[in-house]
């Protein structure tokens, strides 16, 4: 899948969420995004598209693993998409919500926008069976230091896929501002 499709389906399920009736502007290829941009879609939240056709499609398990790390304002999170079947998956999209305010400018991994002041989307890239996707390497400023910053990571999207092992692909990490690397 291109990287364009991606971002349509991101796009699209902004849009969804929002009843169609939201403008998403600012959103480029350039991989920054402003206040005017995807981050002022503010409160989007809930259960992402990702469960909307749970028991449609193929059966997959996505799951991530990493690390985060909070430093003098700055959240460094280093992630790795896997799929441990039975199903390869042309894409999926990660959700990371963060529990302290996003910078208004953000230089994003390709791949990655903003979906929200405290949230970022990113696609996997193709997840083969009993593979890894692509490795997603984020360093996010925040609009205020803060003494700790709990993340919490999900699947935002798999294209339809049934996921019955959510203890893999859900994660919550508290990252204390101490520059220390916290692995889930």
């Amino acid at each position: 899948m291109h990287r364009g499709a991606v971002r349509s389906v991101v796009v699209a399920g902004l849009m969804v969420m929002l009843g169609g009736t939201g403008s998403v502007g600012g959103f480029g290829g350039s991989g920054v995004a402003g206040a005017g941009g995807i981050g002022a879609l503010a409160g989007i939240g809930g259960v992402g598209s990702a469960y909307a056709a749970e028991g449609d499609g193929p059966e997959a398990d996505v799951a991530y693993h990493g690390r985060v790390a909070l430093a003098r304002g700055r959240l460094r999170i280093l992630l790795v998409p896997e799929n441990e079947g039975p199903t390869a998956l042309a894409n999926a999209t990660l959700r990371l919500h963060l529990s302290a305010d996003l910078a208004d400018r953000q230089e994003l991994a390709q791949g990655c926008a903003r979906a929200g002041l405290r949230e970022v989307v990113c696609e996997t890239g193709e997840l083969p069976l009993r593979g890894r996707g692509r490795h997603i390497g984020l360093a996010l400023e925040l609009r205020e230091r803060v003494a700790e910053v709990v993340v919490r990571v999900d699947t935002w999207w798999n294209g339809g896929a049934t996921d019955r092992n959510h203890s893999n692909n859900e994660h919550v990490v508290l990252a204390l501002d101490t520059g220390d690397s916290y692995a889930f």
